[in-house]
């Protein structure tokens, strides 16, 4: 009987130690998922607040190569040329761009705005603009008014000038694929960046 007392107590306390081994796993994974989605948060918010470090300026300087939508009454408040490229990381003409645009976005603070939209981490972001192809520029001078190439630029560089179907005012200057430095840089020049 007393053998049989033991047996009884002892597949209790397996029971029990089973029981406390399960809870103990459950709560190993409660703690590792909760320690991801904290370090998840983490990341996230390092990522708003170094955004939102380098947001524009009401003047337009500091303003960030890559933004995420287009609010044309803004970027045409600051009184600089500027020019938005819609693009993709994934796209080869866009990486081969990636450079160009870098090194006039930081060589022309102050003077002109420089925009890297990407379509398709964005993708309602090139909704109200001719965009059919990447990469695709469009180009506006200081005033806010589209720019029109000089006719000397035209033969270099092809652009597509869009007008309003209602009014037939201009309203979009496009190139449309990659585009050298030296090429943006004489554009740029044509609208009066130094």
């Amino acid at each position: 009987m007393e053998n049989e007392m033991m047996k009884k107590n002892k597949n209790l306390w397996v029971k029990i130690l089973i029981v406390i081994l399960a809870l103990v796993v459950v709560a190993g994974i409660y703690v590792y998922k909760k320690a991801e989605e904290d370090k998840l948060n983490n990341q996230n918010t390092a990522q708003t607040d170094s955004e939102n470090a380098g947001e524009e300026s009401t003047d337009g300087e500091n303003s960030l190569l890559e933004i995420s939508s287009v609010d044309l009454d803004e970027i045409k408040s600051y009184g600089l040329p500027f020019v938005i490229d819609f693009g993709s990381d994934s796209c080869i003409p866009c990486k081969e761009m990636a450079p160009v645009l870098e090194t006039l976005h930081e060589d022309f603070q102050g003077k002109a705005i420089v925009h890297f939209v990407d379509v398709w981490k964005n993708t309602t972001a090139a909704n109200d603009f001719p965009v059919s192809v990447i990469p695709t520029q469009v180009f506006f001078n200081a005033d806010g008014t589209p720019y029109v190439p000089s006719d000397e630029l035209t033969q270099e560089i092809e652009f597509t000038m869009y007008s309003s179907k209602d009014t037939n005012e201009h309203v979009f200057t496009v190139h449309q694929g990659g585009i050298t430095e030296e090429q943006m840089r004489k554009i740029f020049a044509e609208m009066g960046v130094e």
